[in-house]
């Protein structure tokens, strides 16, 4: 297939998580070929750096083998239309950012088309449905890796890839100031612990885990009377759903738009839903307490398929309990309040602990984007040869 001349990348990400590493990505591809364009689905971060995005990034963020079906056809429509789309107008390269239950499709489609494909994070492979290495060979002419512990089923396989880092991790310093944190959200005066509790960025995680948090948050209260709250919004619906989950309970929390790293830098401790924001509070060097809820069936299938012990990226790193998990069924307000003070109480004095958030933080640092970029551009001109 005859490629267009202009330099041109259709780059899908269907979370924040992939918001950021898709911005980082586009920033060092635009240096590296000023003249590129971008198109695809992405949300603001990438937009800002110049992606056309066909679609809000948001009708992509579904989490859950059973909630995927109510939104099955909108989501099998979206992928015609960027499939027809680069059929039409072949890009120099298509870039799946994470989503893989939605990009592999699409790139194993397009790779037989003969169209380069590329998956920015890897799939689970090592921890849950191996045998999807072999779609993936079939799908991608580079993966790009966020971890070490990631490459070795590929090169066992023969898949080309890049461990890139994580962008996350050049970009948080490794040591940082919770008073700064405070006075930049305007909380220099606060008394006694800061909690930063943080339900997650989708409409329906935040549905199931934050009247548990808020609840939890009424308990460390009581044994913590001058404990602050902080809660951060992903987004102006978040924020409408919080404040009336939290109106309901009668409980205060102090509700900030955005700027979620800087609140979990403002915090002594924090409570957060299961995802890239583990990573980002072990990175800067937070205590933490890790709690997730999925719908019923989705959790019983997903317990007898996941092959590790683990779900926080923080744990997983280490290949060992650095932070507390709880849950499903053990997602309780009293396990939730209890471990999170225990935590908040116990990090403080627990210096290997720290050491070890640190170097795991030196570990990811790779300046993720501009080796992102080049390992692109040197795949692409490897093929052009």
């Amino acid at each position: 297939m005859q490629m267009t001349s202009v330099t041109r990348y259709v780059l899908v990400a269907g979370e924040a998580s992939g918001d950021i590493l898709g911005a980082n990505l586009i920033a060092h591809l635009k240096a590296l070929q000023p003249d590129a364009v971008f198109e695809g689905i992405g949300g603001p971060l990438m937009e800002a750096q110049g992606l056309k995005s066909l679609v809000p990034m948001d009708r992509l963020s579904v989490m859950g083998l059973v909630e995927v079906l109510g939104r099955l056809r909108e989501l099998l429509g979206i992928r015609k239309r960027l499939y027809v789309s680069c059929l039409q107008n072949p890009p120099t390269a298509f870039i799946g950012i994470d989503s893989p239950d939605f990009n592999m499709p699409l790139a194993r489609k397009l790779k037989q088309a003969g169209i380069p494909t590329v998956h920015y994070v890897s799939p689970s492979v090592w921890a849950w449905r191996q045998k999807r290495i072999f779609n993936i060979k079939k799908s991608v002419d580079l993966m790009l890796a966020l971890f070490p512990f990631e490459l070795p089923i590929y090169h066992q396989h023969d898949i080309p890839v890049v461990c890139v880092g994580h962008t996350l991790a050049d970009d948080i310093p490794f040591e940082n100031d919770a008073v700064t944190a405070r006075k930049a959200l305007g909380l220099e005066g606060i008394q006694g612990p800061v909690f930063a509790i943080l339900p997650g960025s989708r409409e329906g995680e935040v549905a199931r885990l934050a009247p548990l948090f808020i609840e939890a948050m009424k308990l460390i209260k009581h044994k913590e009377s001058e404990a602050t709250f902080l809660i951060p919004a992903a987004n102006a619906e978040r924020r409408l759903q919080i404040e009336a989950m939290l109106q309901e309970a009668n409980a205060e929390a102090i509700l900030i738009d955005g700027q979620s790293r800087t609140v979990m830098m403002a915090a002594d401790a924090i409570l957060l839903a299961s995802g890239t924001a583990a990573l980002e509070a072990m990175l800067v060097k937070r205590p933490m307490v890790v709690s997730y809820r999925v719908n019923a069936l989705t959790y019983a299938i997903m317990k007898r398929m996941v092959k590790v012990p683990y779900v926080s990226l923080p744990n997983l790193l280490a290949n060992e309990a650095l932070v507390p998990e709880l849950l499903q069924d053990a997602a309780t307000p009293d396990n939730l309040a209890a471990r999170l003070l225990q935590t908040w109480r116990s990090f403080i004095g627990d210096k290997a602990i720290q050491a070890k958030y640190l170097d795991l933080h030196k570990m990811l640092r790779k300046n993720a984007g501009a080796q992102a970029a080049q390992a692109i551009v040197s795949m692409l001109n490897k093929e052009t040869k």
